[in-house]
C-alpha cells in the first residue's frame, strides 16, 4: 500500500511537471505572434505556481501576514498615500458600497426580465421578474473602487455568482456586466448572474482583497478589502518583527520589492491582475478584441518601443503604486521626454534614442497612447499600445 502511494505522488509530480513544461512551451509558441523582445511574458497561472512571492499566491498562512497599520510605522508616507489609491477601495462589503446607499434603488430591463437593485436597511437586494415569476437574491461583495463602475457577487450554496448586471458610472445606471453574454437570458436564474468555479472566485477575491486565501484555504469572510501593501510585497510579519529588533539586514529577503524585478517581470507582475501580454492571447479567442484596451500590460507589450528592451519602458515607470492614478495628461510628459529628444537638431543619445515628435511638445500621451472606450464598458482607457495614431485608423491587435 505504502509502496502505491508513493508511486501515486510521483506519477502526480510527473504529470504536473509535464502540465507546466506544455504551458511553458505553449507560451513561447504564442509569444511568437508578438513583437520581438529580451524576455518572455508569461502566464499569471506559471507564475503563481513557481517558488517565491507573487502576487495572488495563497500559500502563506494568515499569520504571516502583519497587516498595513503595521507598515505605517516606518513607511507612513508611502502607506498613506497608498490607502488613496483605487486599488486599495478596489473591494467593499456591498452593505457599505457607498454607491449603492446613494443609489437605493436601481432598475434595468433585457428581454422580457426586470431587475431593481434595492437597499434598505443595509441589505442589497437584486432582484430579476419575468411576468409572475421573479427571484431576488442579497448581494454580499461589491468589487471595483467605484470610479468606472461596480460589480456585485452573491453566493448561493457555496457558489459564488457575478451578478448579471453592474453599476456603470458614466451612465450612472445598470448594465450588462463585462465580460457576460448581452444575448437575452435563457431563464430567471441565468438572468439574476452566473456561476462562478472556485478557481475563479478564488483570483477576482485575490485581485479585489488581500489574504482571502491562506494556507491555500479559500477563506472570504476573512479577507482585507482592497489591495494593501501585503498585497504586493508579500507577508511581511517576520519583516516587521525583524525591524523593531532591529535585526533586520538590508536585502535579507524577508519582504518582496517588486522594484527590484526585471522589466518584463515587473509588467507581468502587475499583469497578476491586470492580464499579462500570455493572458490575453491564450483568452482572446473569446473575447471581443476592442475590449482588451483594459489590459494595459497587454498593450504595452505590443508597442514597438517595448521591443527595444528599454527598462524605463514598464508600468512602474510612469505609475507609482503608492500614489494615485494622475489623470492630468500634460504631468506624463516628462516621462516621454527622458526617452525623447525635444527637436529634430538635437542629438539622440544611449540614454535619449527617441526621436523628436515633428508635431508637438506637450501632451503626448493624448496622441501617442489615445483614449477608447469600447461601448459596453460605458468608460474611456488610455491605450497602452504607444504609436502613431491616426485619425481614422482601425483599432490595432
Amino acid at each position: 500500500m505504502r509502496s502505491a502511494i508513493v508511486l501515486s505522488q510521483s506519477g502526480a509530480a510527473l504529470w504536473f511537471g509535464v502540465a507546466l513544461l506544455f504551458l511553458f512551451l505553449s507560451c513561447v509558441t504564442a509569444r511568437a505572434q508578438a513583437p520581438a523582445s529580451s524576455a518572455i511574458s508569461l502566464p499569471t497561472e506559471l507564475r503563481v505556481k513557481a517558488s517565491g512571492w507573487w502576487p495572488t499566491k495563497g500559500d502563506p498562512s494568515r499569520g504571516e501576514y502583519a497587516g498595513s497599520e503595521a507598515c505605517f510605522e516606518c513607511h507612513e508616507t508611502k502607506a498613506e498615500g497608498q490607502q488613496q489609491t483605487a486599488m486599495f477601495h478596489a473591494a467593499s462589503r456591498a452593505a457599505d458600497s457607498k454607491l449603492l446607499q446613494d443609489h437605493p434603488a436601481l432598475a434595468f430591463q433585457t428581454g422580457p426580465f426586470h431587475y431593481r437593485l434595492s437597499t434598505q436597511d443595509d441589505k442589497n437586494t437584486l432582484t430579476v421578474s419575468s411576468g409572475a415569476s421573479a427571484l431576488g437574491v442579497e448581494l454580499l461583495w461589491a468589487f471595483g473602487s467605484a470610479h468606472m463602475g461596480q460589480t456585485f457577487l452573491y453566493e448561493q450554496n457555496g457558489t459564488f455568482f457575478e451578478s448579471h448586471v453592474s453599476f456603470f458610472a458614466k451612465p450612472q445606471a445598470l448594465d450588462i456586466t463585462p465580460g457576460q453574454s448581452p444575448a437575452v437570458p435563457e431563464s430567471l436564474a441565468m438572468a439574476a448572474g452566473r456561476a462562478m468555479r472556485l478557481q475563479e472566485a478564488r483570483q477576482c477575491f485575490a485581485c479585489h482583497t488581500m489574504a482571502s486565501t491562506t494556507a491555500n484555504q479559500f477563506e472570504p469572510g476573512k479577507a482585507i478589502l482592497g489591495v494593501n501593501c501585503e498585497s504586493c510585497h508579500g507577508p511581511g510579519a517576520k519583516h516587521v518583527a525583524a525591524a523593531n529588533a532591529k535585526a533586520e539586514k538590508r536585502g535579507s529577503g524577508l519582504i518582496f520589492n517588486p522594484a527590484n524585478l526585471s522589466r518584463v517581470d515587473s509588467v507581468d507582475f502587475c499583469g497578476t491582475c491586470h492580464r499579462t501580454w500570455q493572458d490575453v492571447v491564450s483568452a482572446s479567442a473569446n473575447a471581443a478584441p476592442v475590449v482588451n484596451v483594459r489590459f494595459a500590460p497587454y498593450r504595452l507589450e505590443n508597442s514597438k518601443c517595448w521591443a527595444k528592451g528599454d527598462a524605463r519602458i514598464a508600468c512602474i515607470g510612469c505609475h507609482d503604486p503608492h500614489k494615485p492614478l494622475v489623470h492630468d495628461l500634460a504631468s506624463y510628459d516628462s516621462n516621454c521626454l527622458q526617452c525623447h529628444v525635444t527637436s529634430a537638431s538635437e542629438k539622440r543619445t544611449s540614454v535619449r534614442p527617441g526621436p523628436a515628435c515633428p508635431v508637438a511638445k506637450k501632451n503626448c500621451v493624448s496622441c501617442h497612447m489615445p483614449k477608447v472606450e469600447p461601448s459596453a464598458l460605458h468608460s474611456s482607457f488610455t491605450d497602452h499600445w504607444i504609436r502613431i495614431a491616426k485619425s481614422g485608423a482601425p483599432y490595432p491587435e
